[in-house]
């Protein structure tokens, strides 16, 4: 098929995005080195206009727009560029043959678009370019969604309840029936019905909700479905969210790896990996940084997959590890909410070139992955084997529920036979644990000596060695084997000669000639005897150099294990001292939070004694109040009685009252113990006013009850009594008027 022609680009509703027109001032790889010249020079050219339009801001007012709907959500691409300057229609130059020359960009330029990608794809042309990223121009799924939106989703409830809280401040959202929630809870939706086990997942609509923002909502929907298919973003959104558990422990081991003082902090404060980094992969940044930032980081998501996230987040560890180290875990979270999403708002080039020197090593993290799903295969298997044993336990209790009630006879029978089954499976489920620590210690046992043993580059010196061993040894052998052989000629030779010795007496030239040979037959023998002594001591040094190298090379594996050892060493050390601080702090929290805890102890006790405090006080007032409502009452009779009467017997009472008094001052005993025990109860009350504590209130209770059990008077006299404290605090200043008139109910009753 032909590549697609260029559609004419969207405007955003999100007039923030407007710097992602341009290209960035700072490059974030170094594949610019391979490139040609004329991908070089246009390469200058954005960077040029990215300059321009930074020192006037005002050039890219042209550039915002209200969306339309999805039938007029594309402009004309000449009207657009008539207001554009001649760098800014370079730009458009530029992705417009991209655009129309897809394929062979994607084939034959791969490395000038990667670079342009990372560079910022402009925001007009991000709704194509993003389709061609994924491969969501021609989908089949997009003629269902018509059909689709009149169906019913079980999740419309959820879906309509997290429409609101997506992009919340953003004009194209605002409001609760505005054009895009309405369309953003039309792909949900959709979604839900095509991909029934994932259905919705918070997080996803902010996915969503950008993709509106640059095209209409069935190519939303084909990129999003293309996103979840193609990006690991199914796996993210599933119930189990499996994917999510793999990449915070792949992120938690670059962070070990790359930043271990700050991971070892983040350990102390119990500040867990999945409390910061769990939205950077669920919305891709998109709740993190404001939409401009976002939207670059997303631009190279549509490229090279989840990489960049794993890129960008511990780039931003790294630039903020410093002020991290300083805080504790709730001044984390608030520098995680507050600072880190404003720190490259005037510039996202520095956070892509940030995010691009981090180290990423993909066969890590594919072993990472293996590691964990072993990991996790391993809990399953415990989980199911722990449900199975459940399972069991429970039909041993509904088994033995019913066969006490259908037999209450055999019961003791069948739980003896119950025990005795139980015994022996507790023996063999013992007899099964030795077995596998005794298969664990044979592991580790492995284990050890694997680690013992030569590494890959060890491994081939040895095979060297031996190879080289084996050649000094054929040849060894194959000198040995010449010399035999010459042995055996000079054996032979001489063995005739001796055989023809007996001839040649008859001759004495004979005799000189054989002479001359048994000498010369000599002289090679020693000679061979010569050679074979020289090729000896030759293959004597040979092996003495084996011998040697071999020593060599073994002190060369001591010398690289005591390094190791030595680096062991100081890892241990540096894990000891890492241990002996975190210890210090505990000790140090420790002792706050005892000082604290005695501080509340003490704050306790001064509530409890503010509290009684405030008791005592109560009944002071009740006291007084009592005291008053008797005064009122002792009025109320006054006025209702014979005035003159009244006051004359009230005289007589204050001058036997005052006679009783000169008794009680004088030195004699008191005589009379009525008189005496009222007094006494009435100048307590003097003396003392109302009772200052608990105990003081209750022993007036018991003396006044002990009064009217020994003494039983009238309610008027009682009420007399309780009334003594009042005139007693005045008595100095009072006329004898006012005592006549306080005293008439007590003389009155003794009188009676």
């Amino acid at each position: 098929t032909s590549p697609p022609t260029m559609a004419s680009p969207t405007l955003s509703p999100d007039s923030s995005s407007q710097e992602a027109l341009s290209a960035p001032t700072c490059s974030p790889t170094s594949d610019s080195e391979n490139l040609s010249p004329d991908e070089l020079e246009l390469l200058a050219k954005l960077e040029e206009q990215n300059r321009l339009l930074e020192a006037d801001s005002k050039s890219m007012r042209s550039m915002n727009g209200s969306r339309r709907n999805s039938g007029s959500s594309l402009v004309s691409s000449s009207s657009a560029s008539s207001n554009l300057s001649h760098l800014e229609e370079d730009t458009w130059i530029l992705w417009g043959r991209i655009a129309n020359e897809w394929e062979e960009w994607r084939r034959r330029k791969e490395k000038l678009l990667k670079e342009l990608i990372r560079k910022g794809i402009p925001h007009h042309f991000r709704a194509i370019v993003w389709q061609l990223l994924c491969s969501a121009t021609d989908m089949p799924v997009k003629n269902q969604y018509s059909e689709l939106l009149k169906m019913s989703s079980p999740c419309e409830k959820l879906i309509r309840r997290d429409i609101a809280r997506t992009y919340p401040e953003h004009e194209f959202f605002k409001g609760q029936d505005s054009l895009g929630q309405e369309v953003l809870f039309n792909v949900m939706k959709a979604y839900s019905l095509v991909d029934r086990e994932v259905g919705y997942c918070q997080g996803s609509a902010f996915i969503v909700g950008l993709l509106l923002m640059q095209m209409p909502e069935e190519e939303a929907f084909c990129v999003f479905v293309r996103l979840m298919q193609e990006y690991r973003l199914r796996e993210l959104f599933k119930p189990s969210m499996a994917e999510l558990g793999l990449c915070i422990y792949q992120f938690e081991y670059m962070l070990q790896e790359q930043l271990p003082d700050l991971n070892t902090h983040f350990r102390s404060q119990s500040f867990h990996t999945s409390m910061y980094a769990s939205s950077w992969f669920l919305t891709l940044f998109l709740t993190t940084f404001p939409l401009p930032v976002a939207t670059r980081v997303f631009d190279i998501f549509m490229y090279e997959g989840l990489e960049i996230v794993f890129r960008v987040g511990l780039a931003l560890l790294q630039v903020n590890q410093a002020e991290l180290m300083q805080l504790d875990m709730e001044g984390m979270s608030q520098y995680f909410q507050r600072v880190i999403p404003h720190q490259f708002d005037s510039c996202p080039d520095k956070l892509v070139l940030k995010a691009y020197q981090v180290k990423y090593n993909p066969k890590k993290m594919k072993r990472l992955e293996k590691e964990y799903a072993a990991m996790k295969s391993k809990e399953m298997e415990e989980q199911i084997e722990i449900k199975r044993l459940r399972t069991e336990n429970r039909l041993l209790k509904q088994r033995i529920e019913t066969l006490e009630k259908e037999n209450p006879r055999l019961t003791e029978d069948f739980v003896s036979h119950l025990e005795t089954e139980l015994e022996q499976s507790r023996l063999r489920e013992t007899e099964t644990l030795g077995a596998l620590r005794e298969m664990q210690d044979k592991v580790l046992d492995m284990e050890k000596r694997n680690s013992s043993l030569p590494d890959e580059n060890n491994v081939a010196q040895l095979q060297e060695e031996l190879k080289a061993l084996k050649v000094r040894e054929g040849q060894a052998v194959a000198s040995t084997r010449e010399l035999k052989l010459q042995l055996q000629e000079l054996s032979d030779t001489w063995q005739a000669h001796l055989a023809r010795g007996g001839r040649w007496k008859e001759s004495p030239r004979k005799l000189v000639v054989g002479e001359l040979q048994d000498e010369l037959m000599s002289v090679r023998l020693r000679e061979a005897q010569a050679l074979a002594e020289g090729r000896e001591l030759r293959q004597r040094v040979v092996e003495l150099e084996t011998q040697d190298h071999i020593h060599r090379n073994l002190l060369n594996r001591v010398e690289a294990e005591r390094a190791a050892l030595q680096e062991k060493l100081q890892y241990l050390a540096a894990q000891n001292k890492g241990l002996q601080t975190q210890l210090s702090e505990s000790r140090r929290k420790q002792a706050e939070a005892e000082c604290k805890s005695k501080e509340e102890v003490m704050a306790v006790r001064l509530r409890e004694a503010d509290s009684m405090a405030a008791v005592a006080e109560m009944r002071q007032r009740i006291a007084e109040l009592e005291i008053q409502r008797e005064e009122g009452r002792i009025q109320g009779q006054l006025n209702h009685s014979d005035s003159s009467q009244y006051i004359r017997e009230l005289k007589d009472q204050i001058e036997e009252l005052k006679a009783e008094v000169r008794l009680l001052k004088g030195p004699p005993p008191f005589e009379d113990p009525l008189a005496f025990d009222g007094l006494s109860l009435a100048r307590h009350l003097d003396e003392d006013s109302l009772p200052s504590s608990d105990e003081e209130l209750l022993g007036v209770g018991v003396g006044a009850a002990l009064q009217d059990a020994l003494y039983p008077l009238s309610p008027r006299d009682a009420r007399f009594f309780r009334r003594l404290d009042r005139p007693a605090k005045d008595s100095e200043g009072s006329s004898d008027s006012d005592a006549d008139e306080l005293a008439a109910p007590y003389s009155q009753g003794l009188d009676n």
